[in-house]
């Protein structure tokens, strides 16, 4: 059996879901009613039924987010919206309280969040064993723990494969409900991170001012994918629950050519879901939202990753800005631009600014404010407005599952027989008196050329026969609705014959790596602080938000570095430091202010409240 890889993309809304399908996507995820990382994009449960339905024709998943943290006054509105899922056909849970799997649950498939922090493999062979058919593995792991991963837990592994980085571990950044109370691990991330700050020494001295120290530029391994297949990774991920739909369509068209090309003629691996798609755009990378991209820790840390001057977006290189002449901008590859389109740039301040161009003149710009842009500058389009145009149209991406068609007869007259790719047969009968077509002429072309008509349908007729003992008259309405008939009731076949995996979890008790959690493990209720109990954990601090003690936590712990960005890093760069920084370096925003931690033995940073006490580690890997 050949192993089925599969690209997962996000879904705001049913909208954006059906749009994603039809890009190529053999999985979705989407948030429901409640519980789901992203507060704002939540679905009723009509919406997801009506996507679990229009997924299931071409054999694609659908999974459903609730990876928040619980608490005990969610648990059974929570129990219960789980059983809604899977009564309208839900495929898998992505889940990151362990509360979960305690519950009564009807035989759903759970997958591991990202948020419940997969990057050890004796935790994650732990999941496996509890029940867990996937894991969502760390954004911050390189191959060779990927497969390490792998080897060790063998169970179904998924991986980040474009759009926004959180710079923190997932599932442990607590800077934004230190600052405001608003939760990441319950939806409601208020990015901190995304925040400009001055970076200050230990004697006091500003470093850097006013500076995006913690933005980072977005992920992208699509190169990697041949090497990912290899270490294991069965479902490549694509970020973007709150992405409009242009993002979503350009990534799931650009990976899915680029997955298709990997795959084509494989005996090991195959695509996941039925059907072809076409696309009316060539699909970009840079042509939609980015902050430029990162291969992240993939292959090592190796070059720097943070996106300092601007958390926005910075879109798609077009060239430098030769001059200004008069009200308009001459640019390298002006011919590029269009009237309409978002220019970027960055300014002497180092801050991004932004240009809307009104119109496009013998390759000049003219913009509706005119900004002062030192010649040489680089110029980024982040809003292309012809390429919005064409991907937003429906029809842009279109994806037809392949059937052939057989024309027969019958005793009492006719029968019109669809089989698609993935073999499923229907038939249509039509009762009809057999009469000679005039001058015994053959009309069999004229039969396939309207038997070929899909239309608005899912399907094409890539083969069309005709296989009759004389030549037959039929009037072409009457072809025209057993061509209706037939496929309408191939959908129904279709979905009729779509197999759902299932899972009924039973209760475990092998023992947890670990025996002591802190509240970096997020248990907020009593359900899983009863589960880890049971398999051997003896202390268990509260959740974060459960316990908060302001002015002197641990608020973030990260594979970023921001001694590295500045190339002060004493193990990697170890030959370029020159004079070392004195520590502790402080971030500090209006009145927020954090201490940066560097644990160089994990190659990690934290960042804590500024009342924090703690110790500074020694260089001492000279």
């Amino acid at each position: 059996m050949k192993k089925k890889i599969e690209i997962l993309a996000p879904a705001k809304d049913l909208i954006g879901g059906i749009a994603a399908i039809n890009s190529g996507a053999d999985a979705v995820y989407i948030g429901a009613p409640l519980y789901g990382a992203r507060s704002n994009a939540t679905n009723s449960i009509e919406d997801v039924a009506a996507l679990v339905k229009y997924a299931h024709l071409f054999n694609a998943q659908v999974f459903v987010v609730i990876n928040t943290i619980l608490y005990d006054n969610e648990l059974e509105t929570c129990r219960l919206m789980i059983w809604e899922l899977y009564n309208i056909g839900v495929d898998a849970l992505i889940i990151q309280d362990m509360a979960i799997m305690e519950m009564d649950l009807p035989p759903i498939v759970l997958h591991a969040s990202t948020q419940a922090n997969n990057r050890d493999a004796d935790k994650i062979k732990f999941l496996k064993d509890a029940g867990i058919k996937r894991v969502v593995l760390a954004r911050e792991l390189n191959l060779h723990q990927i497969k390490e991963i792998y080897d060790k837990a063998d169970v179904e592994l998924e991986f980040f494969v474009t759009g926004a980085l959180c710079v923190s571990f997932s599932g442990n950044c607590y800077m934004s409900v230190a600052n405001g109370e608003r939760s990441a691990n319950r939806g409601s991330c208020a990015q901190n991170c995304r925040l400009p700050y001055n970076l200050i020494d230990g004697n006091g001295e500003t470093l850097i001012k006013n500076s995006h120290l913690l933005s980072i530029k977005d992920f992208d391994v699509s190169n990697e994918i041949p090497n990912l297949v290899e270490a294991g990774i069965v479902s490549f991920k694509i970020e973007g629950r709150l992405k409009d739909i242009v993002y979503v369509k350009n990534n799931v068209s650009y990976l899915r050519q680029k997955l298709d090309a990997y795959l084509e003629g494989s005996d090991k691996y195959t695509k996941a879901s039925s059907g072809k798609c076409t696309y009316s755009f060539d699909s970009a990378l840079d042509k939609s939202f980015n902050r430029g991209y990162t291969d992240y820790f993939v292959n090592e840390r190796h070059s720097s990753i943070g996106s300092w001057e601007s958390p926005k977006s910075k879109g798609q290189y077009i060239g430098k800005l030769v001059k200004t002449i008069g009200n308009a901008y001459q640019i390298e590859n002006g011919e590029l631009l269009n009237n309409g389109d978002g220019l970027c740039f960055i300014n002497e301040s180092n801050e991004a600014e932004g240009i809307y161009v009104n119109k496009v003149e013998n390759g000049l710009a003219y913009p509706n404010v005119l900004k002062e842009i030192k010649d040489g500058t680089f110029i980024y389009r982040n809003n292309d407005a012809a390429f919005i145009k064409i991907v937003e149209r429906e029809d842009s991406a279109v994806r037809k599952i392949s059937t052939t068609l057989l024309l027969t007869e019958n005793e009492n007259g006719f029968e019109l027989i669809a089989t698609d790719e993935d073999g499923n047969v229907s038939i249509v009968t039509l009762v009809h008196p057999k009469e000679q077509t005039k001058n015994n002429e053959s009309i069999a072309e004229n039969f396939k050329t309207n038997l070929a008509k899909t239309g608005f349908t899912p399907y094409t007729a890539d083969e069309i026969n005709v296989l009759f003992s004389q030549n037959w008259f039929l009037p072409i309405s009457k072809i025209n609705e057993m061509r209706r008939t037939v496929y309408e009731q191939l959908s129904e076949i279709r979905l009729a014959n779509y197999k759902r995996e299932e899972h009924q979890l039973v209760k475990t008790s092998h023992p947890y790596p670990e025996t002591k959690l802190d509240f970096m493990y997020n248990v907020s209720n009593k359900i899983a602080r009863k589960f880890y109990e049971r398999h051997g954990v003896t202390e268990i601090e509260k959740a974060f938000e459960l316990q908060w003690d302001p002015g002197k936590s641990r608020v973030m712990t990260t594979k970023y570095c921001i001694k590295y960005e500045l190339k002060k890093c004493p193990i990697h760069q170890k030959d370029i430091v020159g004079v070392k920084v004195k520590e502790p370096l402080v971030l500090k925003q209006g009145e927020l202010e954090y201490k940066l931690k560097f644990n160089c033995k994990p190659c990690e940073m934290e960042i804590w409240e500024k009342d924090a006490e703690f110790e500074i580690e020694e260089d001492h890997f000279h």
